[in-house]
């Protein structure tokens, strides 16, 4: 099996959010895989808003190479109203620029999805975000992690303290890793 990159998206701009606890236990299971891994926090990227049409910034520019270069990708945002956060909505516009690499998009990537709600609307923002995906032209693995009510997840030092949650994560983590490795044969 080739060796393989796994992207992880955290789509929060509060740094250590739940969403990006989330996502790196799933980035742990991609490892555990076998994947090289790397978190890319939304807010160190600090990308601008998309402009279409614009000269993207060098920060722009870098994320879209990493994206392209990774042979998957897990994403996590927060359920913000109902839909993933504005800031990950943003992020994946740019992934417009995309558009005339060979393959273009995100043809031939695999992508795992995770939401974290303060209530119980997780599944609302996996929803949107697979739209997304599959407009990009790329897979969205089957298992999702909606995690409903997240705050309750973690314990006193704001560790995940629910041993079914991490199960879940670091397993979507690893089918994205062997998804994305049968996919680069």
């Amino acid at each position: 099996m080739p060796h393989i990159r796994i992207i992880g998206l955290g789509g929060s701009l509060k740094p250590g959010s739940a969403s990006v606890q989330a996502l790196g236990e799933a980035l742990r299971g991609a490892e555990e895989a076998g994947a090289s891994v790397e978190l890319l926090e939304l807010h160190a990227l600090d990308l601008p808003m998309f402009v279409p049409d614009s000269e993207p910034t060098p920060q722009v520019r870098r994320f879209v190479e990493e994206v392209a270069s990774a042979a998957g990708l897990i994403w996590s945002s927060p359920v913000y109203h109902g839909s993933m956060s504005g800031a990950f909505k943003n992020a994946i516009d740019w992934l417009e620029l995309l558009s005339k690499h060979e393959p273009p998009y995100l043809t031939d990537k695999v992508v795992g999805l995770i939401a974290t709600a303060g209530g119980v609307q997780g599944l609302q923002a996996i929803n949107a975000m697979e739209f997304a995906v599959r407009s990009l032209r790329g897979f969205t693995y089957p298992m999702t992690a909606p995690l409903d009510r997240a705050w309750q997840l973690f314990d006193k030092s704001g560790k995940f303290s629910d041993e079914a949650t991490l199960t879940k994560l670091r397993t979507l983590g690893k089918g994205v890793a062997d998804a994305a490795k049968r996919l680069s044969r």
